[in-house]
């Protein structure tokens, strides 16, 4: 319906009840982020702006792009706004606020009431690509692999795990050539594999244009709770890849906004599989990235990394609060505290032992050296990467061990890995540099088994020593990792290719395996 009505400015920050907020995916766009997404179109030739805000809310990033207009900061003579909401709450301060603009000459605004999802499927069934513009915060909600949401992307060619991502796709296939994307969305598609067909499809219709991070995770939505970290993306449809900018600030305040250019190669890397995208926060380049000294992969040095076997409420039957005859120790994050492994953990919330029987045998690993990362980092932690090592000091006598899906474990066949190489594999986790690389491409409080298989790893031999050397410390402090790893990725990088010693270990140069 068009709206013909004349009231007051927009009002767009009325109170939501929480539960209905969070029953729909919604989270409300603050004032000054909806402003500086509105900043990010550049303006073209294009006589008539077609805008779509699809999950509009109260219409706060429709009336922001809606100003910047009015301002003279867009060169359209018309523009006409196509405005998706579901909820009917909603709908009513929406068309209230899109309403403040029907009388500006050559603007025309359109509430549609509704489910976006299934609307922009006919409209692409139908060959229509309408919009020349798009401004989204669209809903973040898992959607499971059968439900309508789900079957009605594909039907259009769109396989995708949240409705963010398919508001995202739907909006692209709706732009007409050299239109233009600007949305808030989640960093996880960054990375992971349950993204990756939406980034194929992105890369395959659209250019990456320009990413904007907020430093801080808890300040740009700071009324919403919001854990993930968010990304603003601007995409062109059928647009010439060139350079990325890259543009940081700490909250939406936009106090020390700073920006930089970067290759798409830099972005994405070329022929990676995965099309994981990282995100460079400054010019300097990644240390991890320029050294020859980590260019492995976990399959070429013989490890392999897998998410913790045990689902406890899967195999609740057989879980014991404390140690108990026929059972074997189950671990879990909390059980590692600092550098200390604490089992069992009196008072503890969870399990400390699984029943070893013919049910759950298939779920253990033999006892032996582990090196674990758990998968769940808090919020604001210092590191993402948190890794610690198992021994079978800790549990002797113990034939086997439970490792609960919240941890990632290094092993090999599902056996234990040699003592010095677990230290090795933890101190190198555990260290700044590793982790300023993994925080280019994963943008959430996750740290998957995929990741990690992404990652490059200095030699197994480098690592062995770095694990001796670790060994041989009473007691390590983040400094002395840093230092340690720093220096022996450089010392690596300049070594000669024959063998070679280091602390008194052997091992091959870099450049063999």
């Amino acid at each position: 319906m068009l709206l013909q009505l004349q009231t007051p400015a927009p009002k767009l920050s009325a109170p939501l009840l929480a539960s209905r907020k969070a029953a729909l995916g919604q989270f409300m766009t603050p004032l000054r982020v909806a402003r500086f997404m509105a900043s990010l179109f550049s303006s073209n030739a294009t006589e008539t702006c077609r805008l779509l805000d699809a999950g509009a809310g109260q219409g706060a990033l429709s009336c922001a792009f809606l100003d910047r207009w009015k301002e003279g900061g867009l060169a359209f003579e018309r523009v006409e706004t196509s405005a998706y909401e579901i909820d009917p709450k909603m709908c009513v301060r929406l068309q209230t606020n899109l309403g403040h603009y029907t009388g500006h000459p050559g603007m025309q605004t359109q509430v549609i009431a509704g489910e976006f999802i299934d609307h922009a499927v006919r409209l692409i069934c139908l060959g229509k690509r309408p919009f020349t513009h798009a401004i989204l915060n669209p809903p973040y909600k898992k959607i499971g692999s059968h439900s309508p949401h789900r079957l009605a992307l594909r039907h259009v060619g769109i396989e995708t795990v949240n409705l963010y991502s398919g508001f995202v796709a739907l909006a692209v296939a709706l732009l007409a050539p050299k239109g233009q994307l600007v949305a808030i969305i989640p960093r996880s598609f960054c990375n992971g594999p349950y993204y990756k067909p939406f980034r194929e499809f992105i890369f395959s219709r659209t250019a990456l244009c320009h990413m904007h991070l907020f430093d801080s995770r808890d300040k740009a939505f700071k009324e919403e709770s919001v854990l993930q970290e968010n990304i603003i993306i601007r995409l062109e449809r059928g647009g010439e890849q060139g350079d990325v900018t890259v543009s940081t600030s700490t909250d939406d305040s936009l106090h020390d906004y700073v920006t930089h250019s970067y290759p798409f190669c830099e972005i994405v890397r070329p022929g990676a599989p995965e099309r994981f995208i990282h995100v460079p926060t400054s010019p300097g380049a990644d240390a991890l990235e320029v050294s020859d000294a980590a260019r492995f992969t976990l399959a070429e040095l013989d490890i392999e990394v897998s998410t913790g076997p045990v689902v406890d409420f899967r195999l609740r039957e057989f879980l014991k609060d404390m140690p108990a005859p026929g059972a074997v120790p189950l671990l879990y994050p909390g059980h590692f505290s600092g550098s200390i492994l604490e089992w069992p953990k009196l008072g503890f919330k969870k399990s400390n032992a699984i029943v070893n029987n013919a049910a759950t045998r298939k779920w253990l690993y033999p006892n032996g050296f582990y090196t674990v990362v758990r998968r769940f980092s808090s919020k604001e932690e210092k590191r993402r990467i948190v890794a610690r090592v198992v021994s079978p000091e800790h549990f002797p006598g113990v034939a086997a061990l439970g490792f609960e899906n919240h941890l990632n474990v290094f092993h090999r066949n599902k056996q234990g890995l040699p003592e010095p190489l677990t230290h090795g594999l933890a101190v190198y986790l555990n260290s700044s540099v590793v982790d300023a690389n993994f925080r280019r491409f994963n943008g959430h409080t996750q740290v998957n088994a995929t990741d990690l298989r992404a990652m490059k790893f200095p030699s197994r031999d480098v690592l062995i020593a770095l694990g001796h050397w670790a060994m041989a410390q009473e007691k390590l402090t983040q400094a002395m990792v840093d230092t340690r790893v720093e220096s022996l990725l450089q010392w690596v990088a300049d070594a000669p290719t024959h063998l070679i010693h280091f602390n008194g270990v052997r091992f091959l140069g870099p450049y063999s395996l």
